[in-house]
């Protein structure tokens, strides 16, 4: 049974089995996922600044309530074919995430929306992604409702160490 409100999809538990929320996006075709509680604030992207010497997943930096963020295209990251198909051709969303040390801004093209599921409907990832070392073993896991399949990631593993470094440093 489940229960939809505006921009929020709530699953109703089959058992007493603990609840995630989620933010969920695309990311070309695909659903991804991550945790609500690794999400600072969800904001239209401002007006972004390109910066010299940076990876090409990092489209710069922009202004977000007063502080200077990098701002990093996961599609570019996972090296995902944009699907032009998706979202709002006049606006992103930029997920601000919050780390000890940094914030970092995650656009996305279209408005991301909330989803509650329980535990039990979200399975580990398949060893096989995990053995071809992608990247740290980011993906938290895939989480199932009804047809929909949801990639959700963990991202505090999605930067390697020294990414993360660099940014502290900016």
């Amino acid at each position: 049974m489940e229960e939809v409100t505006e921009n929020r999809k709530v699953v109703k538990p089959d058992s007493n089995s603990p609840l995630i929320s989620l933010i969920v996006f695309k990311l070309g075709g695909e659903e991804y996922g991550i945790r609500i509680e690794q999400v600072k604030e969800v904001t239209i992207t401002p007006a972004i600044t390109k910066m010299p010497k940076t990876a090409a997943f990092i489209r710069g930096v922009a202004n977000i309530r007063g502080d200077i963020i990098a701002i990093m295209d996961l599609e570019e990251r996972f090296k995902i074919q944009s699907d032009s198909n998706v979202g709002d051709k006049r606006h992103s969303y930029t997920l601000v995430v919050e780390r000890q040390n940094y914030s970092i801004g995650l656009v996305v093209k279209e408005v991301p929306q909330t989803l509650t599921l329980s535990v039990s409907e979200i399975d580990k990832t398949p060893n096989i992604l995990q053995d071809l070392n992608i990247n740290e073993k980011y993906i938290d896991g895939i989480g199932k409702v009804d047809k929909r399949l949801i990639i959700i990631l963990d991202i505090y593993k999605i930067l390697t160490f020294e990414e993360e470094q660099q940014l502290i440093k900016q």
